[in-house]
């Protein structure tokens, strides 16, 4: 399907054209404005107008939530690139750079995740006593809601006041089922 898109000249979008041209709903830019991720003027009839460089701003929005980058931190950085010009490369550099370590980091737990458990989520093999998931009378519920051992960061990240989680490294699941032995289940 192909968007149409507003003339190459026009420096300022409305809010049907910034969602069109986007893919972003239009109760959603709403939103991203109201938490200070994109601005706006209005006209003389109240109306909102964008200018183009918001196209890309919007882009790094939904890149970065995808990559599970809140939307303050995205604030913050939004609010260090340039008003009145479109952001240049060096801008842009600036701000990638700013998440480089996070992404980093996450890129070591989702690791550490599927090397660890690949084998164990769903096996079936019922190793409680040697099964990483397992939180006998709910011991990890002191240390918070959700999955506790996988929010734990991996072995040599920075802990921020938390205990490292390891993957397991071999047999996770007690040597019970073949895919923890790493044979295949038939």
């Amino acid at each position: 399907m192909s968007v149409a898109r507003p003339a190459y000249n026009l420096t300022e979008l409305t809010v049907g054209q910034l969602s069109a041209r986007s893919g972003v709903a239009v109760t959603a830019l709403h939103f991203y404005e109201s938490k200070g991720l994109i601005k706006s003027r209005r006209t003389s009839g109240n109306q909102r107008r964008y200018t183009r460089d918001t196209l890309r701003r919007i882009s790094v929005i939904r890149v970065a939530q995808r990559m599970g980058i809140p939307l303050s931190t995205v604030r913050e950085a939004l609010a260090e690139l340039p008003e009145g010009r479109t952001p240049n490369r060096a801008d842009w550099a600036r701000l990638s750079e700013r998440w480089r370590a996070d992404l980093d980091e996450r890129i070591g737990q989702l690791l550490a995740l599927r090397d660890g458990l690949e084998d164990c989520i769903g096996c079936g093999c019922l190793s409680v006593s040697n099964c990483p998931l397992t939180n006998p009378y709910d011991e990890l519920g002191e240390e918070g809601p959700g999955p506790r051992r996988l929010l734990r960061e991996p072995k040599g990240a920075a802990t921020r006041g938390r205990e490292a989680w390891t993957a397991p490294t071999q047999d996770p699941c007690g040597g019970v089922s073949a895919s923890c032995q790493g044979g295949t289940t038939g």
